[in-house]
């Protein structure tokens, strides 16, 4: 029985058992690039941590705008990867073509002028946000070198998203991996000093850079930009559908794609503008508790962010499958597609979920030695837990909402949802309750954010 996603565009019959088999095709690798992603930032929060808690802080304090400033770059991106796979779901390459090369364009102007904004408001940012004098200077240094670096990770976002619409997700999984060993490479060289091991009679040197986090902002801008290359050489010269190699075509900005690109990228990237805005609010709240607090918050964000990665490559599968079938016209599809999407996210991140309460004493030890720090991480760490099925529901339902172009009311729905919920409750319960008290305001918003986008889901006709 075939399961290639080739069958949605052929018009023929898929069974349920051959939904399943495409819908985990194209999940697994996308499951297993994020997961890549996210050993990437426990790589770095690993090894940042030896450097003790100041410089755990000055990372954990920057960390929030960064999003934000990724998030933009990548949300820009969609907004033409979204237009890929419907014009690869209706057979349609030179179409395809057309936006893949106005995709290229648009990211690397987009991602210059927010790279320029990054780079003026660097020095002051850390400041703005109630740093510690002490930690300010590292904070500065490490948000500088990624948002200059922006444009490179903006063509990441790019060719990874024009892969994963087109229905390959294996490359970009491979990729991944392959970042992440070379993260971890360049963190060892770039972080700590040369170390010298002494093994029975042989001597071994090992060298360093001794940069600190300066190096572990490197390392992983070094590792991304490797990445990106790779990633653009394959979507432009090997993936079939989208390839540019022997095809020409104008590299001009047209008014039909921008605005159509404009029409889905502006909702995401307001939506995950104030989101971020929202988590700096809340990075805010957290820094009047101190350095320990902090760095517990920032490393508990990665240790949880192992959890809900898996959510978000089944997302990507059902932006693909779900802008593949819209594409192709096939509506019943699309919402068949959907629902099995949200549900296999909501049982992969359940489990996801019982193993972080588990095990989050353990997590947190492997990212930093400060007992301190993993203590209060591990507490928080098992509050957030009995939300990752929620969370789930969101991520995928939004994700497949993305498919067919359908962004703006569910950016509404996350928006009112953190800064309507989440950030008073956690404003109000840090004054009695500290981190904890944030951390229970996390749980109880994502639990309703996943409602509302289950409620959408299902009580409404999203894929028309």
């Amino acid at each position: 029985m075939t399961t290639d996603i080739r069958l949605i565009r052929e018009g023929r019959p898929i069974a349920w058992k051959q939904r399943l088999a495409l819908t985990l095709s194209l999940s697994l690798p996308a499951m297993l690039a994020q997961l890549s992603s996210i050993a990437m930032q426990y790589i770095d929060a690993s090894m940042v941590g030896r450097l003790g808690a100041d410089d755990s802080a000055a990372i954990g304090l920057v960390s929030t705008s960064l999003w934000l400033f990724w998030g933009i770059c990548s949300a820009m991106t969609s907004g033409y990867s979204v237009q890929v796979a419907h014009k690869v779901g209706a057979s349609d390459g030179k179409g395809a073509r057309q936006i893949f090369r106005q995709g290229i364009v648009a990211s690397l102007i987009f991602s210059g002028v927010i790279a320029i904004i990054g780079i003026a408001i660097s020095w002051h940012l850390p400041r703005w946000l109630g740093g510690e004098q002490e930690i300010c200077g590292a904070a500065s240094l490490y948000f500088l070198v990624f948002v200059a670096a922006l444009p490179l990770l903006s063509i990441n976002y790019l060719a990874g998203g024009m892969l994963r619409c087109a229905g390959n997700m294996k490359v970009p999984s491979i990729i991944s991996g392959l970042m992440c060993a070379l993260d971890c490479i360049f963190n060892f060289l770039l972080i700590f000093p040369t170390h010298h091991y002494d093994i029975g009679e042989i001597s071994v040197t090992l060298p360093g850079a001794g940069l600190g986090v300066l190096g572990a902002a490197l390392g992983t801008v070094g590792a991304e930009a490797v990445c990106a290359m790779l990633m653009l050489w394959y979507a432009y010269r090997r993936q079939p559908e989208i390839s540019l190699a022997g095809h020409h075509g104008s590299w001009r900005l047209t008014r039909d794609v921008t605005h159509r690109a404009v029409g889905i990228s502006v909702p995401m990237t307001v939506e995950h503008a104030v989101i971020c805005g929202a988590q700096i609010a809340i990075t805010m709240i957290v820094a009047p508790l101190g350095v320990v607090a902090i760095a517990a918050n920032a490393f508990a964000v990665t240790a949880e962010s192992l959890c809900y990665m898996p959510g978000y490559g089944i997302g990507d599968a059902a932006t693909a499958l779900t802008g593949q079938s819209h594409g192709a016209g096939r509506q019943q599809l699309v919402r068949q597609f959907g629902y099995m999407a949200v549900g296999l996210g909501m049982a992969v991140m359940t489990v996801m979920g019982l193993l972080l309460y588990i095990f989050a004493e353990d997590i947190m030890m492997l990212i930093t030695p400060v007992k301190a720090i993993s203590t209060l991480g591990a507490e928080v760490l098992r509050i957030e837990a009995w939300a990752e099925p929620m969370f789930a529901a969101s991520i995928v339902a939004y994700g497949a909402f993305i498919g067919v172009g359908h962004t703006r009311l569910p950016a509404v729905m996350n928006f009112g949802s953190i800064w309507l919920v989440r950030v008073p409750l956690a404003w109000w319960m840090a004054s009695t309750m500290g981190l904890r008290g944030v951390w229970m305001a996390m749980c109880i918003e994502l639990t309703f954010r996943g409602t509302i986008f289950l409620l959408r889901l299902f009580l409404s006709k999203w894929w028309k």
